[in-house]
């Protein structure tokens, strides 16, 4: 059973950084996709930053896009979400996801609020 575990969620003011951590209990290495989605209350879950095998491409939300970035440490099983210059409309839970190659997984989400 592949866990996903996500830390980092928290309160936040406008315009503040927050840094969203996700462990694997298996190795990262190989995986072909590993990325964020969130959900914010009322609307549909929506792909946030993605990375493919190798980190070779890494695909971004326009909403998000020069704001956040995503890393990996495959030492350490662990994908980095760097989320700059928030907005309230960043509000949501935020997922882990990761894609074998061969099934999708998710984290249980780490909730992120944007508020004075």
């Amino acid at each position: 059973q592949v866990q996903l575990v996500e830390s980092g969620g928290g309160l936040v003011q406008p315009g503040g950084s927050l840094t969203l951590s996700c462990t694997a209990s298996i190795s990262i290495f190989r995986a072909y996709a590993m990325g964020w989605f969130r959900q914010a209350p009322g609307k549909q879950r929506e792909m946030v930053a993605i990375g493919y095998s190798g980190g070779e491409s890494t695909n971004y939300a326009h909403s998000v896009q020069g704001r956040c970035t995503i890393s990996r440490d495959n030492a350490k099983n662990t994908m980095i979400l760097q989320m700059n210059s928030l907005k309230p409309e960043d509000t949501a839970v935020y997922y882990c996801y990761l894609n074998t190659g061969h099934r999708d997984y998710w984290g249980q989400g780490t909730q992120v609020t944007v508020s004075l």
